[in-house]
């Protein structure tokens, strides 16, 4: 074989006409996909399942080949197309009468945030680390933990957020990137501080050097108690 043979890196055996046959195949697959989300009803990824993902990657692999190997034919990956949609309506009947399958393949809702911190043994039984969130609640205009009273990830990824009303502001854990938050592990002065890891606020004297009581961390921040500006 020849090195940097651009005849073979761009056509290998297949004639130069093969590629008119490559565009119809592409927009076979597309209209395929299209088709599909349109059975589900979704309008992107962010409002898709676990399991609604994963058909459309079983059904993406099924296209990929499809659209760019002349040895595949068209007709299977239409059947493939049909058994997934007929596999994803059988599913979605059967979940609608089982929690119990809707669980297993839907997954359920999560507790990220109660009372203004970090549901902690909630996140460490999901396997969830804060830090993927704190983007996420950034962009929904929190400031600090303390100014939300409920967070729940849903199964589709969306976070949904419920705020204390100004008044009912707690001290919490400031969200706002690096740089802008000074951490300590020995408390500057005394004052309301938020463990940098799982939230939990106690009160600390000025010099003291305590390890959280909840996560054994010994990384603080300075409680935040400012109200959302809307």
């Amino acid at each position: 074989m020849k090195a940097f043979d651009l005849q073979r890196m761009a056509f290998d055996e297949v004639p130069p006409d093969f590629l008119w046959e490559v565009v119809l195949r592409s927009l076979f697959t597309f209209v395929l996909v299209f088709l599909f989300l349109k059975v589900t009803g979704r309008r992107g990824v962010r409002q898709m399942s676990l399991f609604e993902v994963l058909i459309i990657l079983t059904l993406g692999s099924a296209a990929g080949d499809v659209a760019f190997y002349h040895n595949v034919p068209m007709l299977p990956v239409l059947v493939v197309f049909l058994t997934l949609a007929g596999l994803y309506r059988l599913v979605m009947w059967l979940m609608a009468h089982s929690e119990r399958l809707e669980n297993l393949l839907e997954g359920k809702p999560t507790i990220i945030i109660e009372g203004g911190e970090f549901a902690w043994e909630k996140m460490r039984a999901q396997n969830i680390t804060e830090f993927e969130f704190f983007m996420e609640l950034r962009v929904h205009g929190v400031e600090h933990l303390g100014q939300v009273r409920l967070a729940i990830l849903e199964t589709n990824g969306e976070i949904s957020l419920y705020y204390y009303p100004d008044e009912e502001v707690r001290p919490g854990l400031p969200i706002l990137p690096g740089g802008c938050v000074e951490h300590f592990t020995t408390a500057p002065r005394k004052g309301e501080y938020a463990c940098i890891r799982c939230s939990e606020v106690v009160t600390l004297n000025a010099g003291d050097r305590h390890r959280c009581p909840r996560c054994h961390h010994a990384g603080w921040a300075k409680a935040s108690t400012a109200c959302r500006i809307t």
